[in-house]
């Protein structure tokens, strides 16, 4: 992924394969190139992805735009750097296919994080309280939200695009341009290096 302020290159899980796949064919199709990333909403996510207002009255979708039934894996959770598709408060937790977003969230104490347990009746694994501890994340999010991916080089760039200057909703002044490419093995392990 290349942004105005820098690239990073994302691994993607075979976890939940109908995320990948989907996430895979619109890089192929270069459907991310003509999106921005539209709300910028530092110490939580950074989301993009979605060109056109889902809810614009009498707008019509484009073909690839569409809900994805979720696909929620219990080690997969929202620490730092995690990819994943937006929704909004629909009952199945469906995603938006084209809406995604990536996690910058915020390091938690124990007592943070048994507030969030106790709140939203979840239960996090001492690997996983480890990670909020340390690298930080956004809890809450886990298991409502499908994770596809997280970034496994470059994880600065989340702070780069979190400084970005943005309006009250989070809306940046600047766009923040995405280009997604697909990489190979190959690339990938030589990107890697």
């Amino acid at each position: 992924m290349e942004t105005p302020q820098g690239s990073c290159i994302i691994g993607l899980y075979d976890e939940t394969p109908h995320h990948r796949d989907n996430f895979i064919k619109l890089v192929k199709s270069k459907y991310f190139d003509a999106t921005t990333f539209n709300r910028i909403l530092k110490g939580f996510v950074i989301q993009g992805g979605d060109p056109d207002s889902l809810y614009e009255k009498g707008h019509k979708l484009k073909p690839e735009q569409k809900w994805l039934a979720a696909e929620f894996v219990p080690t997969l959770y929202h620490r730092r750097g995690v990819v994943a598709m937006g929704r909004d408060v629909n009952p199945a937790e469906a995603s938006f296919t084209t809406q995604i977003y990536i996690v910058d969230g915020k390091p938690m104490s124990n007592e943070q994080l048994d507030a969030v347990e106790k709140k939203y009746h979840q239960h996090f694994s001492e690997a996983q309280r480890e990670a909020y501890r340390t690298v930080g994340g956004t809890p809450f999010l886990d298991q409502h939200y499908t994770i596809f991916g997280e970034i496994v080089k470059g994880i600065d760039l989340i702070d780069k695009i979190a400084a970005v200057k943005v309006d009250k909703a989070g809306n940046p002044e600047t766009p923040v341009w995405m280009k997604l490419t697909l990489l190979t093995p190959k690339q990938a392990t030589q990107a890697l290096k």
